[in-house]
């Protein structure tokens, strides 16, 4: 008897995945334990091990597809050994649209008319037979203002992939043209195949760079962090506060304790300094540490503060150091190299990702001296970290008054939501901030 290859539960908040690649192919030989598929959630690759040893039978979910735990990827067993009827999902459609076409030539004038109707008199039917529709094609449908139950599904059991939405969305701009022979089929054939080149050749702008770009595909990671960001800035009122800082204290204890936190296994970064600063002003002000809900704020009795991780061109992933609050400088260095280390050799967890309170993206190491980034859903607040520079600053010298010195400047900005924060306390949140930065000993 085969044995299902079933999608794992990968984290305790984990409900579905992305299947970005296929390791194995359908005849492929396969031990137990080995690698089938990666499967991404949360901007995680996570690889899927075979249960059992044996050759791939079936693969039942396509690249690009969201799957949900527990759904049925694939079914191992030994060579010449049959699916069990109805498991082969990939392979059954196929067959029950293979029967008009082959009929086609015996009889071209009654198959000819038949098939176009047969089409979409069947499409309507997958959708309605899904157990389960996707959040991200969910979202997308309401956006783009689509029935699904008018969508084909071409994914797992006939379920509804964002591809189908997508191709939905681009066939329905062709909607008008073939609109008008339907009254009289008979007689317009000829006008849809008239009309419907003008459609394309009404966008100028589009005609004009023809052939003058290359396509990029879109990464389910990329993919995660477009719909991330337009949720946030949909859901949550975006309103940005900055200050600066000066970085003299800090250094000096940097260079003081870099050989002391190598001895322990440590990079002393700055990083570790903005989250142990981060942890005294949200102890000081716990509405930051917060998210909104109809119910009313609730504030997080931890504090676990994620770290904007940049992959290069791969795009952006979000670590977080739970409990941040109970960790020493060291231990927070310790969190620090180790979280950063393990997302750039993409070696995460799908619940290191997850739980975080509030967020800080160090945009300063590419050079920026300040931003205003976007929120982390749903998470309240979002610490921006600018470039340290050197420049002239007015300072009051207890000894000869205020004096123009060259100080180690740094800028940062708080974006925060202002259904929950208010300018007031965001603004003492960030003095708080500061004030821990600039008198660091």
């Amino acid at each position: 008897m085969p044995t299902k290859l079933i999608m794992p539960l990968l984290g305790e908040a984990v409900t579905d995945a992305t299947v970005t690649k296929w390791l194995k192919a359908v005849g492929d030989k396969v031990e137990e334990y080995e690698p089938v598929l990666e499967v991404n959630t949360d901007k995680v690759d996570t690889e899927v091990p075979s249960p059992t040893s044996g050759v791939i039978l079936a693969e039942l979910a396509k690249e690009g597809e969201v799957v949900k735990v527990g759904d049925v990827l694939a079914w191992i067993g030994q060579q010449g050994e049959a699916v069990p009827e109805g498991e082969g999902a990939p392979a059954q459609p196929a067959a029950a649209v293979a029967p008009p076409s082959a009929q086609a030539p015996t009889s071209p004038m009654v198959s000819a008319p038949a098939q176009p109707v047969a089409a979409p008199v069947a499409a309507p039917a997958a959708p309605r037979e899904l157990g389960f529709i996707s959040p991200v094609v969910a979202k997308m449908a309401a956006e783009q203002n689509v029935d699904l139950s008018q969508v084909p599904g071409t994914g797992m059991g006939g379920r509804i992939t964002k591809k189908d939405v997508e191709i939905y969305v681009e066939a329905r701009k062709q909607a008008p043209p073939p609109a008008t022979p339907a009254p009289a089929p008979s007689l317009a054939p000829a006008q849809p195949a008239l009309a419907a080149p003008p459609a394309p050749v009404e966008k100028p702008a589009a005609a004009s760079l023809a052939g003058t770009y290359t396509v990029v595909p879109q990464t389910p990671m990329r993919k995660a962090i477009a719909d991330h960001m337009v949720q946030s800035e949909h859901i949550a009122p975006h309103v940005s506060t900055i200050m600066e800082v000066d970085m003299s204290c800090v250094i000096d204890h940097r260079n003081a304790n870099k050989q002391a936190f190598s001895a322990e296994g440590a990079n002393l970064t700055f990083t570790t300094y903005f989250v142990a600063a981060s942890v005294a002003a949200l102890k000081a002000y716990p509405l930051v540490n917060s998210s909104w809900s109809e119910e009313g704020v609730r504030i997080y009795n931890a504090i676990n503060i994620g770290m904007a991780t940049s992959l290069g061109e791969d795009g952006l992933i979000v670590p977080v150091i739970k409990n941040a609050d109970n960790l020493s400088l060291l231990g927070i260095s310790r969190a620090v190299n180790d979280l950063a280390t393990r997302a750039r050799n993409r070696k995460l967890l799908p619940d290191e990702v997850k739980g975080g309170t509030f967020t800080i993206t160090n945009h300063g190491v590419t050079g920026s001296l300040f931003a205003t980034p976007i929120i982390n859903q749903p998470q309240c607040a979002i610490l921006g970290v600018g470039m340290i520079q050197r420049r002239p600053v007015v300072i009051n010298d207890p000894d000869i008054g205020e004096v123009i010195a060259i100080r180690p400047m740094l800028y940062l900005s708080l974006t925060f939501d202002h259904r929950i924060i208010d300018g007031a306390i965001a603004d003492y949140f960030l003095a708080k901030l500061v004030d821990t930065l600039r008198n660091w000993s």
